[in-house]
Formats: structure tokens, sequence, C-alpha cells
């Protein structure tokens, strides 16, 4: 493990799970950092993503670098199934494969996919500055029994259990399955990401060991999360494979379980600023493993 800077030379500036009730603050950093990083986004996508928090692009990959993803997302689930290790979360009421984390660090097809140069250009034009893998995984929602992610900011995570002390980072959900309205996909709240929703209860020990099945801690609570909605509204940004999701590290966010038959795999990759580094968690004992929060 790398070496952890301890948050007491570090400014909270978002501070959550510390006070009796929660508190909506206005978000202190920029959206799109200023640089001169070429990519394939537009003047248009950046100005979109700044204004929502997200930005959806169809078809990102190709078709043949579809075909190969979901592949290796078969073998790799055929493999998990029956194993027990750290990295394999199962769904909360049953054993099927939840997700698989830090597949960037040990599956070749997933660690190239994670360095792209399409996608970490992308990434690049948001954030303004050179990046790092702070997590990955591969989300499977099986048909059937894929159970809710609820609404939830992966800032406030990240902040209070891993010690990301700004808002310069974000996810790509790239979809390996067909997403539909239907099948549990990602929701947004639109321009949500400028309104963090500081949560209250403190951080049990190892709370990662439950939350990655089922969150509890780190949840808005509804009067929050229901002035959100009632400032904007919330879009389902659903494709095809190989479609891709860009989305703000602070945008509220979740999905609906899957009862249908079809399954709604995705992969996350989860990049920060080298700017950003971590320091020690601002709400909680120790951090989390670094599967989950890559600290090097």
């Amino acid at each position: 493990m790398g070496k952890m800077t301890t948050k007491d030379t570090v400014i909270d500036l978002y501070p959550s799970r510390v006070e009796a009730q929660p508190r909506i603050l206005e978000r202190k950093d920029p959206v799109v950092y200023p640089n001169d990083f070429e990519g394939p986004l537009t003047k248009d996508d950046l100005t979109a993503y700044e204004a929502d928090g997200y930005l959806f692009a169809e078809a990102f990959f190709s078709e043949e670098e579809t075909a190969a993803l979901q592949n290796e997302l078969r073998r790799l689930l055929a493999e998990s199934r029956g194993v027990r290790k750290p990295e394999i979360i199962l769904e909360p009421d049953g054993d099927e494969v939840r997700s698989i984390f830090a597949v960037h660090r040990d599956n070749v097809v997933f660690r190239a996919l994670s360095e792209h140069p399409k996608l970490v250009n992308a990434v690049r034009q948001i954030l303004g500055s050179d990046v790092y893998i702070h997590q990955s995984r591969i989300n499977f929602k099986p048909g059937f029994k894929g159970k809710e992610f609820q609404w939830h900011s992966d800032f406030e995570t990240w902040h209070t259990e891993d010690g990301m002390p700004r808002m310069r980072a974000l996810s790509c959900s790239i979809a390996l399955s067909d997403n539909y309205p239907f099948n549990g996909p990602l929701m947004v709240i639109p321009g949500s990401h400028r309104h963090f929703v500081a949560c209250v209860g403190e951080t049990p020990e190892n709370n990662y060991e439950s939350s990655l099945r089922r969150q509890v801690f780190g949840v808005p609570d509804e009067e929050s999360l229901t002035r959100l909605v009632e400032r904007s509204r919330i879009e389902q940004p659903a494709g095809r494979a190989g479609s891709i999701v860009f989305f703000d590290c602070n945008i509220m966010h979740g999905s609906n379980s899957n009862i249908t038959p079809y399954p709604r795999s995705n992969a996350f990759f989860v990049y920060n600023s080298v700017e950003n580094k971590l320091v020690a968690p601002f709400a909680s004992q120790r951090p989390r493993p670094d599967y989950i929060a890559t600290r090097d």
C-alpha cells in the first residue's frame, strides 16, 4: 500500500456521516476541468456533461470489440461461480454473482479495455489531467435475480471511506449486454452533481463487507432525494451493448431490480485525477482494501 496522507492536513469540503441531520451542500469543484487534451468528445459533448453530470454515447466501441468483451464476460462469470474470494460479490439474497472487482488488475482483457486510448482520452478531456484507475468492476445483474442499487453519490462513499478529497473523478459504465428501460439500467438525476448530500450515520467497521451487497450507509435521505428530483428529473441513459455512459463522481444515481429474463451486464471503470490522490478516510476508521480503492 502506498503512503497515505493524514486527513488532518486536508480540509474536508464535503463533511458527511458526522452530523445528526442530512444536509445538501453546494459543489465547490469544477465539473469539466480546463485543459488542452485532445480526444473523441466534442465541445458540445463537454458542455452537456458539465450541465447534466453525465454523457451517453451509443456504439462507443465497435461490434468486434464488443463481441470480444462479451466472450470474456461469459468466461469470467463461469469461472467465478462458486468461488469465494473478496473480489467476488454475491447478490444480497442469493449465490448469484453480483459484481467482480479489480478486473483492470486481474483480467488481461478488461485491463486492456481500461487503457483503451479512446476511453482514456475522453476521460482526460473531462478531468483535465492524467488519470489512474480508482476502482474497476463488472456488474452482472442477472435476469430475474439481479437486485437494485440504491440511490447514491459515489463520491460520498469514496470521500468518507476511501479518502478522496475532491470531486475530480468519474465513472464509465460500458454496456456489455443490451440495456433496456425494463432490465434495471442506470438511472440518473441530471444536475444533481452540483449538490452534495451529506448523509447521517457513523460508518461501521469494515462496512464494505456488507455495503457492496446492499448499501445502507451513505444512502441519501428521502427528503433530500425528493428535492433533487423536483429540481430536475430522472433519466435512463440505456443503450445497446458497446454503448457507454460517462458520469460524474457526485451525480445521484441508482438502478432497479432486474425481473426480466435479460441480464444487464456492465463494466465499470472509475478514473481519478493524478492530482486528486487519496488521503486518510474522512469518516471511517481505516481505508477500504486496494481491490476496492487503489491507493498507489
